[in-house]
C-alpha cells in the first residue's frame, strides 16, 4: 500500500463560538472522553461553561491534543460546542470517519502524537504534528470493512463494561439489604453507621480477630541469621483484589517471618487510600509461601467460631463499614488513613448463627463471581481490541482474513447483541 498522511483524511475545524448563544448545545470536556475509547463518557450543558469553545457537528472526531498519552478521542454522534483542548477534526469527503476514530487510536499514531509535545506541566501535541503522520493509504470499501469490524469489538467490550457495573450496582444493594435488614428482614436499629439488623450483636474486631500489623523495609539487624521472603505491599491490594505481578522480597530475621507471616484466610486491608476505596481487601489465600506483609497493609484473622473471614471482609467493604472507617480515619486533601488502634475497635456486626454469615456470604460470592467473569472477558477484549487497531491501521492483516463471528452481531456506534 502507499502511504498517506493524516490531514489528508481529514481537516482541522477551529470554529469559535460563545457558549451564551448556544445555551441549547451539549457541552464536550476531556472529562466527558474516557481513554481508547470510540464514543464519550457523558456531557455537559453550555449554559455551565464560559470563554470561546469549538463547534462541531455530528461526523465529526474530537481529538484531546493535552497529553495525548492518554489516548482520549471520540467520534461525534450529534453537534454541539467543545473545549479547545479537543481538536475537531472533519472527515473528507470519502473518508469514513469510523474507520478515522481508529486511526487516531491506534497504538502507532498514539506514539507519534506523543513524540511532538512540547511543554512539561501540560504537555500537548499538535495539529500541525499529528497531521503528518503517515499510513497505508484505505479504499474506501476497505475503509468502511476496518471501522465496522473495529466498532463491533468495541461495542462489544462497552456492553461488557455495562455489565460489569450492572454487577457492581447489584452488589451494593445487595449488601445495602443484607448488612441492614439480614437473611429474613429484621426489625432494624439506628447506630452512627447506618441501620443493622435488631438481633446482631456488635462487637469490637479486637475481641473476634486477631490483626496483625505488618514489617517496615530497611531494618537493620545485627549478628542474626537473614532470609529473602516475598513481601506484599499496598501496590499489590488493588481495589479489592490481588495484583502479584510484581512482587518484591524482604531481607528479614528468620526468628520474625512467623510473626509476620501472612496465613490462609486472612483479610489484608491496606491502611489507608482513597475515600472510596477504604475497606476495600481480599482473602489471602496462601498464593505465596512464606510471604510477609508490609507495615502498611494489615492481616485480620478472625476466630472463625464467632466471624468467617468471607463475611467480615464483605462487611468492612458495605456502606456500614465504609461510614465507619471514614469516621476514624485521618484524613488529606484526597486519602484516608487508619491506624490499628481504630482497626481494633470495628464495631464488627455478629448475626444469630454462622449459618446466617455463610448464607450472606454465598450470595455476595455468586455476585463476585459473575462480576470476575465479565473482568476476564473485558481484558480479553481490551487486548484484542489494541491488536486490531494496530494489526489493521498496519495493513499487516486485512478484514477478510479474520472471523470475528463469536463476538456476536453488533452494529458500529451501537451495543453487542
Amino acid at each position: 500500500m502507499v502511504d498517506v498522511r493524516l490531514d489528508s483524511l481529514c481537516d482541522l475545524v477551529a470554529i469559535q463560538v460563545d457558549p451564551a448563544r448556544h445555551e441549547a448545545s451539549i457541552y464536550v470536556g476531556l472529562e466527558h472522553v474516557a481513554s481508547a475509547r470510540f464514543t464519550r463518557s457523558g456531557h455537559g450543558s453550555s449554559s455551565d461553561v464560559q470563554s470561546s469553545k469549538f463547534a462541531f457537528r455530528a461526523g465529526d472526531i474530537l481529538y484531546g491534543k493535552l497529553r495525548p498519552y492518554l489516548d482520549k478521542a471520540v467520534l461525534a454522534e450529534d453537534e454541539g460546542i467543545c473545549t479547545t483542548e479537543l481538536l475537531v477534526l472533519r472527515p473528507k469527503k470519502g473518508i469514513d470517519p469510523r474507520f478515522l476514530i481508529g486511526v487516531v487510536h491506534s497504538p502507532s499514531f498514539v506514539e507519534h502524537a506523543v513524540s511532538g509535545t512540547t511543554g512539561v506541566q501540560h504537555p500537548r501535541t499538535s495539529w500541525q504534528h499529528i497531521g503528518s503522520f503517515k499510513l497505508p493509504d484505505f479504499e474506501l470499501r476497505e475503509q468502511t470493512a476496518v471501522g465496522a469490524l473495529l466498532w463491533k469489538v468495541h461495542d462489544t467490550l462497552l456492553a461488557n463494561e455495562e455489565a460489569i457495573k450492572a454487577g457492581e450496582n447489584t452488589k451494593r444493594a445487595a449488601m445495602r439489604t443484607l448488612f441492614t435488614k439480614g437473611l429474613r428482614g429484621d426489625p432494624q436499629i439506628d447506630t452512627e453507621f447506618g441501620r443493622i439488623p435488631e438481633s446482631w450483636l456488635s462487637l469490637a474486631l479486637d475481641n473476634c480477630a486477631t490483626v496483625q500489623t505488618g514489617v517496615a523495609k530497611g531494618r537493620k539487624f545485627a549478628n542474626a541469621e537473614m532470609v529473602d521472603v516475598p513481601y506484599l505491599r499496598v501496590a499489590n491490594v488493588q481495589d479489592g483484589h490481588l495484583d502479584l505481578s510484581e512482587i518484591k522480597e524482604i531481607h528479614i530475621r528468620r526468628s520474625e517471618v512467623e510473626r509476620y507471616r501472612l496465613r490462609n484466610g486472612d483479610v489484608v486491608l491496606t491502611e489507608g487510600g482513597d475515600f472510596d476505596k477504604l475497606g476495600r481487601g481480599f482473602i489471602w489465600r496462601g498464593e505465596l509461601d512464606l510471604c510477609v506483609h508490609q507495615n502498611h497493609v494489615f492481616a485480620v484473622r478472625p476466630d472463625r467460631k464467632r466471624l468467617l473471614p468471607e463475611f467480615f471482609a464483605y462487611l468492612a467493604q458495605s456502606a456500614y463499614g465504609k461510614a465507619y472507617f471514614l469516621k476514624v480515619a485521618h484524613k488529606t486533601t484526597n486519602l484516608a488513613c487508619i491506624n490499628s488502634t481504630k482497626l481494633k475497635e470495628f464495631p464488627v456486626l455478629i448475626p444469630p448463627t454462622l449459618d446466617e454469615q455463610r448464607e450472606i456470604v454465598d450470595i455476595l460470592d455468586a455476585i463476585d463471581r459473575k462480576i470476575d467473569l465479565h473482568k476476564r472477558k473485558r481484558a480479553v477484549l481490551d487486548k484484542l481490541f489494541k491488536t486490531l487497531l494496530h494489526k489493521l491501521m498496519t495493513g499487516e492483516i486485512r478484514v477478510a482474513d479474520l472471523d470475528l463471528s463469536a463476538l456476536g452481531k453488533a452494529s458500529p456506534g451501537g451495543a453487542a447483541a
